[in-house]
């Protein structure tokens, strides 16, 4: 199914699409939606969904860098660090995820509007680059704002893009290994937006950036959670994920303890650096997600693995909140 030359539709929807409402299509949650309109379908295969955790992780960062104040130039900043680092670049690493896994997609989404005909290959490639050079572009003006000599935050992005490339695309193709490519996946998610919203309002050190890889450890469990949906899919085309790996049970089980164990390594860091009392709402953060695990995810993660992300990843995110506060308040920023 392809675009007519100029228009902003497609001649019609992909055949026996699956009744899914359309909030949930157009946040990427789900397949296509048989829609005509052009807008939509970049729309589902920018995943809006995914834009959470990185906007929340460049609250994080500002959080971290104890510098941002509640005045209007920051806000506005903060702002356009959350569109660079949601919208244009997490929009960018979808799409591109899409295009080279539309082989997988067919198996395993067969709606999603590539595999679908719904949008064709070159309107995916020209949205891949805009939202690049738009990204790029953001970040550019964001080091122009903040005045650095070194354009930390153009940097960044430009690390950032080219992780979410190799993520996707062959020869390197990260995602074929479970580990390396749901850590890349869970430092993109948490690592590399924290380390924009510090940089734009303080200073990125290198041991606060060292936290936040760690920190990021957990946000490979959370990757290995979107890999139960694509068990029959992965396998077939020989991607080694840890649920094809280990099979679903030991994946899930692999999934909760990276989750745990690196938050619970924070609240040791936290200790350390006498944030006792950020410690000790970060053990009661923990303690609701270790429940939800019981609950969902060590009990049928294929059933339940949406149930689980949406009662426990609030707690996750909080915790990060948490604990940037506490380093922002910390020898860790101060004074370096």
């Amino acid at each position: 199914m392809a675009l007519s030359a100029g228009s902003l539709t497609t001649k019609s929807p992909p055949p026996e699409a699956p009744a899914v409402s359309d909030a949930r299509q157009l946040l990427g949650i789900k397949g296509a939606s048989g829609t005509t309109n052009i807008w939509k379908l970049r729309l589902q295969l920018m995943k809006p969904v995914t834009w959470i955790p990185l906007l929340w992780g460049v609250i994080c960062g500002a959080a971290a860098s104890g510098q941002y104040q509640w005045r209007l130039p920051d806000v506005l900043a903060a702002a356009a660090c959350m569109v660079m680092s949601g919208p244009l670049l997490t929009g960018y690493t979808q799409t591109i995820n899409d295009y080279y896994d539309r082989e997988i997609d067919a198996i395993n989404e067969p709606y999603r509007p590539i595999p679908s005909g719904a949008i064709p290959l070159t309107q995916v490639k020209l949205q891949i680059w805009m939202l690049l050079l738009g990204g790029l572009a953001v970040a550019y003006g964001l080091d122009r704002w903040a005045e650095h000599t070194t354009p930390v935050v153009l940097f960044l992005a430009l690390g950032g893009s080219f992780v979410s490339f190799i993520y996707s695309a062959p020869p390197l193709k990260l995602k074929q290994n479970g580990w390396i490519g749901n850590y890349a996946l869970g430092a993109s998610y948490i690592a590399l937006p924290w380390w924009a919203g510090q940089a734009l309002f303080g200073q990125l050190t290198w041991t606060t950036a060292m936290l936040t890889l760690a920190y990021s450890l957990a946000g490979l469990g959370i990757a290995v959670i979107n890999d139960f949906k694509s068990v029959e899919g992965d396998r077939a085309l020989g991607l080694q994920s840890l649920p094809v790996v280990f099979g679903i049970k030991k994946a899930s089980w692999i999934s909760a303890g990276m989750i745990d164990i690196f938050q619970l390594a924070m609240v040791v860091v936290l200790i350390a650096i006498d944030q006792h009392f950020a410690s000790v709402v970060l053990i009661l953060l923990i303690i609701p997600q270790i429940t939800f695990q019981d609950i969902w995810l060590l009990r049928d993660p294929l059933a339940f693995d949406v149930r689980y992300q949406t009662s426990a990843q609030p707690f996750l995110i909080l915790g990060m909140l948490v604990t940037a506060l506490a380093i922002g308040h910390s020898p860790l920023t101060q004074g370096m």
